[in-house]
């Protein structure tokens, strides 16, 4: 069986971090998957494509899959760089603004 271990991105929609913070273990999957003539619907008789485990730190998903015998690929994960200037968006409005507001 062969997984990869990762840590989810944030959401598209959020800058936010929330659901950010565990680790994923996820099954890769062993067959390709199979288009119904009938409905057009894909299937597969992979029920661990299936299977997300979460782990709240990468070295425990790191021991569990050893444990088991599953052979991982971990995916470290890209920060962001904290990007937070002092007055942040208010300050483009400010009464005291020195210089001018141009768009």
């Amino acid at each position: 069986m062969r997984a990869r271990i990762y840590q989810p991105a944030r959401t598209a929609m959020s800058s936010g971090t929330a659901k950010t913070k565990h680790w994923v273990l996820e099954f890769a999957p062993d067959e390709a998957r199979e288009v119904d003539p009938l409905m057009g619907w894909t299937s597969s008789s992979d029920t661990q494509s299936q299977v997300s485990l979460q782990f709240s730190s990468k070295q425990e998903a790191v021991e569990y899959a050893s444990e088991h015998g599953i052979e991982v690929q971990v995916q470290e994960p890209n920060k962001r760089k904290p990007v937070i200037r002092n007055g942040g968006y208010g300050e483009n409005f400010a009464t005291g603004r020195r210089g001018a507001w141009t768009h």
